[in-house]
């Protein structure tokens, strides 16, 4: 069976669709939930609550987007699920069973870069890819796959401190994903990436989904985690504030910005009806909005006083701006 996904970036809108193939481990097999699940999580830590109550599942190999600010609670959670560190209360499972560090075959790249600079970086992945069970066959085959998609071939041979940091990044990124994993576990991986290695990393990433591959991406740049996230859970302050679709929560909120572009000036008549501008240049307009109807009052307003219309577009709320309101800025 096959899927289709389809990601729109927001920078070009341009739409990239490909053919994914259904998983069907996700489903639940002899009344077992199969995929990652977490109920009534608890951490502390002297005296504070980290991470208070929280439950969620990634029942599909897919993207879900784990957001907060920062000391939301989001990298402990991500430490307890994988079992790093252990939870003072609640279940954490994988495919039915208990988590735990040894049984859990996942790949995780931290928000807190770091390569050995004064070793070679083919030294490191052949290490790492052997701390996760490789042969030296299985690792060098793997080394030569990734070093090639991303672009990377060339510094194997050099010492890490020579690589820039974006090369850096993505050979870090290569450790999280050299040994196969089913769960991935990404915290901020386009921080500090060129578009070029961005988009890089980011077809990478739509790959593995199309493999199966489970992940989980935790990041501040909303944009992408609209690109990639079917579900999310915001955390503030160690409690859940929202989760869900993030398809169904964004059609629960009603229209709040136009965008308009004309040809000239309409200023006069956005403040007769006292809307508020958010963005304006060269006759292209932001207007925040209190419901569609004034919209199209507005719009019905400059055509009777033939004002040129090139672009009429009502929008609801951004993820950027629920996760605003949300968290409370």
């Amino acid at each position: 069976m096959k899927n289709v996904i389809k990601i729109l970036t927001n920078k070009n809108e341009k739409k990239i669709i490909r053919k994914v193939k259904t998983n069907q481990e996700f489903r639940k097999k002899g009344g077992i939930f199969m995929g990652l699940k977490l109920e009534n999580v608890s951490k502390k830590f002297v005296g504070k609550q980290a991470v208070d109550n929280i439950s969620f599942e990634v029942n599909k190999p897919g993207v879900f987007g784990l957001l907060g600010t920062n000391g939301a609670g989001k990298t402990t959670t991500i430490r307890m699920l994988l079992g790093i560190i252990k939870k003072d209360s609640g279940e954490i499972t994988w495919n039915g069973k208990k988590v735990e560090r040894k049984s859990v075959n996942f790949g995780y790249l931290p928000e807190e870069r770091g390569v050995y600079p004064k070793t070679k970086i083919y030294d490191q992945l052949i290490y790492f890819a052997k701390l996760k069970g490789m042969n030296q066959k299985e690792a060098d085959a793997a080394i030569n796959k990734w070093a090639k998609v991303l672009k990377v071939e060339e510094y194997l041979l050099m010492n890490a401190e020579k690589l820039s940091k974006g090369n850096q990044q993505k050979i870090q990124f290569m450790t999280a994903i050299i040994h196969n994993p089913e769960l991935i576990v990404l915290d901020e991986p386009f921080s500090g990436l060129d578009p070029v290695n961005t988009e890089i990393l980011k077809n990478v990433i739509i790959d593995l989904v199309s493999e199966g591959k489970y992940i989980i991406m935790s990041s501040h740049q909303m944009v992408s985690i609209e690109e990639f996230c079917s579900d999310i859970l915001i955390l503030n302050k160690g409690k859940t504030v929202l989760k869900g679709n993030l398809k169904e929560i964004k059609e629960g909120y009603k229209a709040n910005r136009l965008e308009i572009s004309t040809d000239k000036n309409i200023d006069e008549f956005i403040n007769e009806f006292n809307m508020n501008t958010e963005f304006s240049k060269n006759n292209d307009y932001s207007i925040k909005i209190k419901s569609e109807e004034d919209a199209h009052k507005l719009l019905e307003k400059l055509v009777n006083n033939h004002v040129v219309i090139n672009k009429f577009e009502i929008k609801k709320p951004t993820l950027n701006d629920i996760f605003i309101e949300k968290v409370g800025g």
